[in-house]
């Protein structure tokens, strides 16, 4: 269960403080996923012409 906001750092736990240190963003950045999926449907799309 998470500590509150207000515990004391040295009264939390130590998997929650690793949780916080890797929170400060996110794992993979929205315009990288749009990136790969047009990626992938422009070799679909020369493929299939190639075919």
């Amino acid at each position: 269960m998470a500590d509150p906001c207000d515990t004391d750092p040295a009264d939390q736990d130590p998997r929650e403080s690793g949780l916080e240190r890797r929170s400060g963003g996110p794992a993979i950045r929205p315009w990288l996923i749009i990136g790969v999926i047009f990626l992938l449907g422009t070799a679909v799309y020369v493929i299939s012409a190639m075919v």
